[in-house]
């Protein structure tokens, strides 16, 4: 799976951007998309994650209220609404899609991989 983010940049603070990642190559088998960031000198957080149902979204604590994830399923796409932005928010914003497969041994085990995109800079101006 290969994943390509795009809308990032540079907004003022109480701004807005949306930021949208598209899926290719193995897609068949993706189950949960989201997306993380990672600030200079920190650990990568969650911002938000979905499945393939809309109702099962969640958020990081700091974002919630003014981000909003939504999912493409035909369109392996995945994207990030963000309102009143914060210079807190200001970070390298990464997709990630997980897949998942069974093995054949008995019993069958349910095997979880993440995957990447490269990432997209998100600056917040104060």
């Amino acid at each position: 799976v290969q994943l390509a983010e795009s809308g990032g940049g540079l907004v003022q603070a109480g701004g807005s951007l949306r930021l949208s990642c598209t899926a290719s190559g193995s897609t068949f088998n993706i189950e949960d998309m989201g997306w993380y960031r990672q600030a200079p000198g920190k650990e990568r957080e969650l911002v938000a994650v979905v499945g393939r149902e809309p109702d099962r979204a969640s958020y990081g604590d700091s974002v919630k209220g003014r981000f909003t994830i939504s999912r493409e399923i035909s369109k392996n796409s995945v994207y990030l609404q963000m309102n009143n932005l914060e210079p807190e928010d200001t970070a390298v914003y990464y997709c990630n899609a997980v897949t998942a497969l069974w093995t054949a041994s008995q019993p069958p085990r349910k095997v979880e991989i993440d995957h990447w995109g490269p990432g997209t800079q998100v600056t917040v101006s104060s």
